[in-house]
């Protein structure tokens, strides 16, 4: 959703992706050659499943299974990409062999991404994600102990509650400053954000409710990287980046990427961010009562070159009143206001 609230231009990388290439077969069989034995080679995945907000083939690639890969896939006694995936006898683990395990082609079956690429505060051990989690320690044990895989699915659902942790406690530190009047809901003279709302991007349905947060009770606001305050922004990159490392990370075996490259140590240092501009914030707050100084903001925050490029300034102009969700008969994936149905069901 936030690759839409830029322009165009901005959003190549995601665009190229995000429409006709995961349509496609050639995406992954190559056009022209169509060969079964290319699209099995794990940089086939790697076009698309890399980059700051999921970082799959970067965890891959500097894990353990990565470079057993790396260092034998031209040896074909070790990978032989003639056989069919179902026929595979690799020395390690590409990502077809197992995420596709078997030549099954939905490759969300085989995966522990339960929630949001791992960016939601689940409880990862519910009885909801049994079927996933079973399914797979059951890839890993082809080659290791079924205790080994759930010791490491486990070290994972601990990396990932850590996380969580972190990224809540920056959360508040941004809702703390906002209750106290220094960093406001969305008002109404700045640009919309991409859907039309002028809700605190920060505002998470009912984890957020309130007036005084903006919008109705249960609606959500939508995560912004630009027009934005700095706390918000170290917000959104906290738990779209830095978390999500740590999530892919641990999830690909890929220990020195969840901590350090950007992992739990980002988020450390994204947290002290947080702090540091809160702290600033609030003395230079009390500094300007003292003197008398009331402060208004900056008209660059209610205008910009590319603004009006944006859906949601176009939705305020020619739909007032209204917001891409009234629009949207069936809004699909652009749905933020609701649980999965699975996930209601469960609770219920």
């Amino acid at each position: 959703a936030w690759s839409i609230e830029r322009p165009p231009g901005d959003t190549a990388g995601c665009t190229f992706c995000h429409t006709s290439a995961e349509e496609r077969c050639n995406t992954c069989h190559q056009r022209h050659q169509f060969l079964p034995s290319v699209a099995r080679h794990s940089e086939q995945c790697k076009a698309c499943h890399w980059g700051k907000d999921h970082r799959d083939w970067e965890a891959y690639d500097i894990s353990i299974h990565g470079v057993v890969y790396q260092v034998n896939k031209w040896n074909p006694t070790e990978f032989d990409f003639s056989k069919k995936l179902a026929d595979a006898d690799y020395v390690g683990p590409t990502c077809q062999y197992c995420h596709m395990r078997g030549g099954h082609h939905n490759v969300q079956r085989l995966s522990t991404v339960y929630t949001s690429m791992g960016m939601s505060n689940a409880d990862r051990g519910a009885p909801l994600w049994k079927e996933k989690r079973d399914t797979w320690v059951s890839v890993c044990d082809d080659c290791h102990s079924p205790r080994f895989a759930r010791e490491n699915l486990q070290a994972m659902d601990e990396a990932c509650k850590d996380a969580g942790l972190k990224y809540t406690e920056t959360f508040k530190v941004a809702e703390n400053l906002m209750l106290a009047g220094m960093d406001e809901p969305m008002p109404k003279d700045l640009a919309p954000d991409w859907s039309g709302q002028h809700i605190w991007s920060l505002k998470i349905g009912a984890y957020h409710d309130g007036p005084e947060y903006g919008g109705q009770p249960g609606e959500s606001g939508e995560f912004r990287m630009s027009n934005c305050s700095a706390v918000e922004r170290i917000c959104f990159e906290s738990v779209g980046y830095w978390q999500t490392y740590i999530m892919k990370g641990m999830a690909h075996g890929s220990w020195n990427d969840a901590t350090y490259c950007d992992g739990s140590f980002g988020m450390d240092r994204w947290l002290v961010k947080a702090k540091t501009f809160a702290e600033e914030a609030i003395r230079l707050s009390e500094i300007e009562k003292k003197v008398g100084i009331n402060w208004v903001p900056q008209d660059f925050w209610k205008k910009g070159d590319w603004l009006d490029e944006l859906t949601g300034v176009k939705i305020v102009k020619e739909f007032p009143g209204k917001t891409i969700f009234d629009l949207c008969p069936e809004p699909g994936w652009l749905d933020t206001h609701h649980a999965p149905a699975e996930e209601v069901e469960s609770l219920e």
